[in-house]
C-alpha cells in the first residue's frame, strides 16, 4: 500500500467517526433512548442527565471521562473495569514514552539510509514508500544500527518501569476495596471441596458443623451442604417461565381494554407445541393453571434435593472476616485432597455444578482441556475445511435434496459459491469464544470470574498464534521456502531477515484494520505481494467480533450503540408488554473482558514487537489504546454493567502477557540483528529477555499472593455496621432452593443448626 493511500483510508475511518459521534450526542440526548445510552447508571438509580450529559456539545462525553475519577468507575463498574482501564493506561504510557524517543531518532536514521533502493535496483523484492521508514532500510552492519539497539532497550526500561509502578497501584486498588466497611457476603465464607464420606451415625452437614466448630470454636457460623439441583432447577425455571407468560399475557388483556373494548379481549393460546397447534384456551386462566401445578412439585422436589442430594462439597460461614480469610489460606487436612479449603465466590457467579468435582478429577479435566485447545489453536482449520468441504454445493445436493431446485437459480448459485466457505468461518469464529468458555468451565472452575479468566487466556493463545505468529512465520516461511530447501541450516536467518516483509502489513493492521476483539485484513497490494496471507484476510473479514472493521469506525459503533438502539426500539415495540420484558431489552452485559482484553494485548503484541523495526507503527498504537480508553470509560460510566467481581484478580494474567509479549518483542530483535550482521547485538541483546524473566519472577513473588488470596491486615479492617449472619448465609442459597417460609422444616438440611452464636439482628 502506498502511502497517499494509506492515509486516504485513514482519514475516511476517521471521518466516519465523527459522524457516529454527532450521531450519538443527537441519538443520546433523546429520553426515549436513556435505556440504551445510560443503563448503568439507571441501574444505579441515577439521573440518566447528571453531570451535563444532554449537552449538544458533541466533546461534552470526552470532558466527562477526563474529569471521571477511578473511584467513579469503581463505584459504576467495579474494581475489574478500573483494572481493565489501569492495563489501557499503562499500554498507552509505554507506547507514548517509547514514541517520544523513538520517533524523532530512528525515522531520520531509517529515511537517510537506502537499503531499499539497493534492493529495489537488484530486483529482489517489491517495495512501498513506507518501507523507507523502517528498520530495513538501513544496511548490514551500519553504525547506523547502534540506534535501533539502544532504542531496544529504552522500551524495555519503560515496560519494566510503568508495569511495576502498575502493579503496585493495582495491588493498592485490591487492598482498598478489600477493606471497604461495605457488607460482601463472600468475605465471611469459605468454599469446602473435596469432604471425605459421611462417617456412620452422621448426616453431611453434622460432619461438616462438628469438623469447622473443632477448629474454629468461637467464630464459626454455620454451614451450607452444596446439593445437586439439577431436577429443582428445571422446575424452577419451568415455573419463573410461566410467571413471566402471565405477566405478559395479563399486560396485553389490559391493553386491549384500552385500545378496545371496555371489557377487553383476553389473550389465547394454542396448547401444543409452540403454542400454534392443539386445543386453544384462554392464556391467563391456563398460566395460572400451570403456576398452581408447579409450586406445590417445587416444594416436594426442593425436599427431595435438601434431604437426598447433597454432594461433597458446602460452604462454611465465619462472624468475622479474618477468620474467613485465614481459613480460606490455611491447610486443614493432612491429606491435600481431602477438605480442600478456598475463598467463597460472589453467590451470582458460584457454578454450582463444578462444586462436586474431586480434585484429582480438577487436575485431569485441566490437563485434558489444554490439550483439547492446543489442537484448536493449531489445527483449528482442519474443521473448518470439514464444514466446508460439506457446504460445497454439491454436496449441499446430496445432503439437502430438497435444496436442488434453488440451487439451480444462477444467482443463488453464484452467491452461495461464493460465500458459503465464509460462513463457515464466520460459524466457527462465532462459537469459538462459547466453546472455549464451555471448554473452562468444564476444567472444574467454581465461579463465572475464574472461568472469564481462563477463557481469555486461552482465547489470547489463539489470536497470537493465529494471527500475529502465523501471519509473521507464514509469509517469511513461503518467501523463503527454496532458500531453506538449498540451505536448512540458514532457517533462522532467513526468519529473521523476512520480519520486517510484514512490517507494512501489521502497521496498517493497527492502523486501520483492527478492534478490541477482532483480526484485520491487510490491503489488497499486501496481498499480492504475500498471497499466503490471503488465508488471514479471511479470517478477519470474517472475525466472531466483526461489527467493527476500522478501529476508528468500530470506537464509533461502540459509541453510539445503533444496532443495541434499534433493537432495543424494535423489542420494545412488537415484543415488550412489561417492565421486566422491557428490562431485559435493555440490559447492557458487561464489557466481555474475555474476548476484549486478548484484543487489546494482539493490537500491544504488535505494536511492541514492530515498535523498532517500524516505528511509524506507533502513533497508530497511540490512538488505539487512547481513543479506547476514552470510548470505553464513557461507556463503563453509563453503558456496561459489572456481572462478576473479582477484585482485579485478571491483572497477575493481563501482566504475565504482557511480559509474553515484550519477550517476544526482545527475541525478534535478537534475531533481526543477527540478520543485519550487527556484531554487537549478540553479546548486548541476551541479557534483555534473562532480566524480563526474573522481573517477572520478582513481580510474581511479590505481589502475586495477594492477588490469590486476601491479606489478613486488609481483611482485619472494621466494618460499617455489625454483619447479620443470616442475611449473609441466605444470599448463597440458590433462588430454586429459597423459600419463604423460612423456618419450614423441609429446609433443616441445608440450615445448620450448629451455632446460632454471633447472629446479629
Amino acid at each position: 500500500m502506498d502511502f497517499s493511500s494509506f492515509l486516504t483510508s485513514f482519514g475516511t475511518s476517521f471521518f466516519i467517526f465523527v459522524v457516529l459521534m454527532l450521531l450519538f450526542t443527537w441519538l443520546s440526548r433523546k429520553p426515549g433512548n436513556s435505556f440504551v445510552y445510560y443503563p448503568n447508571r439507571i441501574l444505579k438509580g441515577l439521573d440518566p442527565w447528571d453531570g451535563g450529559s444532554r449537552s449538544r456539545n458533541p466533546f461534552a462525553w470526552i470532558r466527562e471521562a477526563f474529569s471521571s475519577s477511578e473511584q467513579d468507575v469503581i463505584n459504576m463498574s467495579g474494581v475489574d473495569a478500573a483494572v481493565y482501564f489501569v492495563f489501557l493506561s499503562t499500554a498507552l504510557a509505554i507506547l507514548v514514552l517509547s514514541g517520544l524517543v523513538l520517533l524523532p531518532v530512528l525515522l531520520p536514521v531509517a529515511a537517510t539510509d537506502d537499503n531499499v533502493k539497493i534492493q529495489k535496483a537488484k530486483g529482489n523484492q517489491t517495495f512501498s514508500d513506507i518501507d523507507k521508514l523502517l528498520m530495513g532500510n538501513v544496511k548490514g552492519g551500519s553504525p547506523r544500527l547502534w540506534a535501533f539497539l539502544i532504542a531496544t532497550y529504552w522500551v524495555s526500561l519503560v515496560t519494566y518501569f510503568l508495569l511495576w509502578k502498575a502493579y503496585v497501584h493495582v495491588s493498592g486498588l485490591r487492598a482498598n476495596a478489600l477493606m471497604s466497611p461495605e457488607l460482601t457476603p463472600e468475605q465471611f465464607a469459605v468454599l469446602v471441596r473435596d469432604i471425605p464420606p459421611v462417617p456412620e451415625g452422621q448426616t453431611r452437614k453434622e460432619q461438616v458443623d462438628s469438623y469447622f466448630k473443632s477448629i474454629y470454636p468461637e467464630t464459626f457460623y454455620r454451614s451450607l451442604v452444596v446439593t445437586n439441583n439439577k431436577e429443582v432447577n428445571k422446575i424452577y425455571k419451568e415455573l419463573e417461565g410461566y410467571k413471566k407468560k402471565l405477566a405478559h399475557a395479563e399486560a396485553v388483556y389490559d391493553e386491549s381494554k384500552k385500545t378496545g373494548k371496555p371489557e377487553g379481549l383476553r389473550p389465547a393460546i394454542r396448547t401444543g407445541p409452540l403454542g400454534i397447534v392443539g386445543r386453544k384456551v384462554d392464556s391467563i386462566e391456563h398460566y395460572n393453571e400451570k403456576i398452581k401445578e408447579l409450586i406445590p412439585k417445587l416444594e416436594a422436589e426442593q425436599k427431595v434435593t435438601l434431604r437426598e442430594n447433597q454432594q461433597a462439597c458446602a460452604f462454611a460461614f465465619f462472624t468475622n472476616r479474618v477468620t474467613a480469610a485465614s481459613a480460606a489460606q490455611s491447610l486443614h487436612a493432612q491429606m491435600v485432597d481431602t477438605w480442600t479449603v478456598m475463598e467463597a465466590p460472589e453467590p451470582r457467579q458460584i457454578i454450582w455444578s463444578n462444586l462436586k468435582i474431586k480434585l484429582f478429577q480438577r487436575i485431569i479435566r485441566q490437563y485434558v482441556v489444554c490439550f483439547i485447545v492446543a489442537l484448536t489453536i493449531l489445527f483449528f482449520m482442519i474443521p473448518i475445511g470439514f464444514i466446508s468441504a460439506l457446504t460445497t454445493l454439491d454436496n449441499l445436493k446430496k445432503l439437502l435434496p430438497f435444496l436442488k431446485p434453488i440451487v439451480k437459480i444462477v444467482s443463488v448459485k453464484t452467491v452461495l459459491e461464493a460465500y458459503l466457505p465464509q460462513i463457515a468461518l464466520i460459524v466457527f469464529l462465532a462459537l469459538l469464544p462459547m466453546v472455549l468458555l464451555a471448554l473452562s468451565k468444564a476444567e472444574g472452575i467454581p465461579s463465572v470470574g475464574h472461568a472469564v479468566r481462563a477463557t481469555s487466556g486461552k482465547y489470547f493463545y489463539f489470536t497470537m498464534l493465529n494471527v500475529f505468529i502465523g501471519v509473521t512465520l507464514g509469509g517469511t516461511l513461503f518467501d523463503t521456502l527454496k532458500s531453506i530447501e538449498k540451505e536448512p541450516n540458514s532457517i533462522v536467518s532467513l526468519l529473521a531477515s523476512s520480519l520486517p516483509g510484514n512490517a507494512t502489513f501489521f502497521l496498517t493492521f493497527v492502523a486501520l484494520n483492527c478492534e478490541t476483539n477482532a483480526h484485520s485484513s491487510p490491503p489488497p497490494e499486501d496481498v499480492a505481494r504475500q498471497p499466503e496471507l490471503f488465508y488471514f484476510v479471511l479470517l478477519s473479514k470474517n472475525s466472531p467480533c466483526h461489527k467493527i472493521f476500522l478501529f476508528f469506525v468500530g470506537y464509533g459503533l461502540e459509541l453510539s450503540r445503533i444496532v443495541p438502539l434499534i433493537i432495543f426500539h424494535l423489542k420494545k415495540k412488537y415484543l415488550c408488554k412489561t417492565e421486566a420484558e422491557l428490562k431485559e431489552a435493555w440490559f447492557p452485559g458487561d464489557l466481555g473482558y474475555a474476548t476484549r482484553i486478548p484484543g487489546d494485548m494482539l493490537v500491544f503484541t504488535i505494536v511492541l514487537c514492530y515498535s523498532v523495526i517500524a516505528p511509524l507503527i506507533i502513533p497508530f498504537g497511540v490512538v488505539y489504546f487512547g481513543l479506547g480508553w476514552l470510548v470505553l470509560r464513557n461507556q463503563a460510566l453509563k453503558v456496561y454493567a459489572p456481572s462478576f467481581e473479582t477484585y482485579g484478580r485478571m491483572w497477575p494474567h493481563i501482566h504475565t502477557r504482557v511480559i509474553a509479549a515484550l519477550i517476544l518483542y526482545q527475541v525478534t530483535m535478537f534475531g533481526y540483528f543477527g540478520v543485519k550482521k550487527f556484531s554487537f547485538s549478540t553479546l548486548l541483546l541476551i541479557p534483555l529477555p534473562i532480566v524480563s524473566l526474573l522481573f517477572a519472577y520478582v513481580c510474581q513473588k511479590k505481589f502475586y499472593r495477594s492477588f490469590s488470596d486476601t491479606a489478613l491486615e486488609v481483611a482485619c479492617r472494621e466494618l460499617k455496621e455489625i454483619p447479620n449472619m443470616e442475611r449473609i448465609y441466605r444470599s448463597f442459597i440458590p433462588p430454586s432452593l429459597s423459600s419463604e417460609k423460612a423456618d419450614d422444616d423441609h429446609f433443616e438440611d441445608a440450615l445448620s443448626q450448629v451455632s446460632r452464636v454471633g447472629s446479629f439482628a
